[in-house]
């Protein structure tokens, strides 16, 4: 009985716990877009020079690796389609899936990734060293508020640069799944893109858009709420930004799928 009872405690109080870090990260998203539209009537602004290093941060500095996964995504579509099409050999209407699964689903999925890998751990080990060396009291003390001079920046970066990676992954994957394809079709290039501009629509892009920026605004708030709740010194720090990242990579996949559903019901 005893056993039973520590199990639904320990069950309660990890229930408890999430509402109160989610709650948290509620609140720290409601300030950010107070200080965001009414910051500079008071005097205290969202610094741009400060958003705009966020966004080399987060964004420009990421294009490389950016750039190689997309292609690869790509490359490994084409191959997929061309192999599951050829079975009823129907391997010329490979675009119709590839353009649609990457603009839809694999763009802003695997950046979305690839930016809570990259830069959510970094977001966490951030504040957490800030938190434990005490800088975040000390830029209370001077009067500066730590949300408008640190979270703002942050989310308006990775809201703004997540759709932009997506975007540029959606040019890249489409390039790189024609190339192959027309190669392997014996066809050309330009015809593959002309159908491929032929089946896609707006909305499809701005499916993935919309969710990239949602992934984006996932990703700031779970590592300022990890590396705010820091405790345990260095080996915390360590704790919270492995928590930050596996946290991330799960919301994106899971409220993925809830938008999947929602989106096609």
């Amino acid at each position: 009985m005893t056993a039973v009872l520590k199990f639904f405690d320990a069950i309660g109080r990890r229930t408890a716990r999430g509402f109160d870090e989610w709650g948290f990260g509620a609140s720290l998203l409601a300030e950010s877009i107070v200080w965001i539209f009414i910051g500079r009537f008071y005097r205290q602004p969202v610094r741009f020079t400060h958003t705009f290093a966020e966004m080399m941060r987060f964004g420009i500095a990421a294009l490389p690796i950016a750039i190689l996964l997309s292609a690869t995504i790509g490359l490994m579509l084409a191959i997929q389609s061309l192999y599951s099409l050829g079975l009823f050999g129907a391997q010329n209407f490979a675009y119709i899936g590839i353009a649609l699964s990457v603009t839809r689903e694999f763009s802003p999925l695997i950046m979305g990734i690839l930016i809570a890998g990259r830069s959510g751990s970094a977001i966490a080990a951030r504040l957490a060293t800030m938190t434990i060396n005490q800088e975040i009291d000390a830029l209370q003390v001077m009067g500066i508020n730590p949300v408008r001079f640190l979270v703002a920046p942050m989310l308006i970066a990775l809201v703004v640069m997540l759709p932009c990676l997506a975007m540029l992954a959606n040019l890249v994957s489409i390039f790189a799944a024609g190339l192959y394809v027309s190669f392997e079709l014996d066809k050309s290039f330009g015809s593959y893109i002309y159908e491929t501009l032929n089946i896609l629509r707006a909305d499809d892009v701005l499916h993935g858009i919309t969710k990239s920026s949602f992934f984006g605004l996932l990703i700031g708030l779970i590592g300022v709420m990890n590396g705010a709740g820091v405790s345990g010194g260095a080996e915390g720090v360590g704790r919270v930004t492995t928590r930050a990242v596996v946290q991330a990579i799960t919301a994106i996949v899971v409220s993925d799928m809830v938008i999947v559903y929602l989106s096609t019901h």
